[in-house]
């Protein structure tokens, strides 16, 4: 059972997002001083499937993200999980993180409905961010959004090499 999100956490993330929220399951991870930074989304949302499991919120991590993201961070770690297969195995173990997290999390209804509907494959393949090629990054927001809320090599590398975690931590402070 999810916990109602309060009326508190709805105006950060409709700031945070620009726009009122929907979809929204639970808060998945929250910073060190209590400001909402990923989301937990249903997986049946307005009548269509919704494989996104884990939504970056927090607009200081967005803007961290895109900054690297312009300086070819994903290319390069796509090049490193090829090129290493250590890594590349620890990627593939974080795909498969969060596939089985958001079936796990999804409701018996919503279960139900993407059976009927003959989505259940998508949702059995399809890895952060809905890619279906394992060995590719689309976007590093995604792949951070699961690692603070679960287990993600690349959010890892994130927080080791260019230090998001501690722009994470410090979100919610004056």
């Amino acid at each position: 059972m999810t916990t109602p999100l309060s009326a508190d956490d709805i105006e950060i993330i409709t700031r945070q997002l620009g726009r009122a929220p929907s979809g929204i399951r639970r808060i998945a991870h929250r910073s060190p001083n209590g400001v909402p930074q990923v989301l937990e989304m249903e997986t049946w949302v307005f009548n269509q499937p919704f494989p996104t499991f884990y939504w970056l919120s927090s607009s200081a991590i967005d803007k961290a993200l895109a900054r690297i993201e312009s300086q070819g961070v994903v290319k390069e770690l796509e090049q490193r999980i090829k090129d290493d297969a250590d890594l590349r195995e620890a990627y593939h173990n974080s795909h498969k993180d969060y596939i089985a997290r958001r079936w796990d999390a999804m409701t018996e209804e919503h279960k139900s409905i993407i059976e009927e509907k003959g989505f259940t494959k998508l949702f059995e393949e399809l890895g952060i961010g809905g890619i279906k090629n394992w060995d590719q990054i689309r976007c590093l927001h995604m792949q951070y959004a699961h690692h603070l809320a679960g287990e993600n090599i690349v959010g890892k590398i994130l927080d080791e090499e260019y230090g998001i975690r501690a722009i994470a931590d410090q979100e919610g402070l004056k």
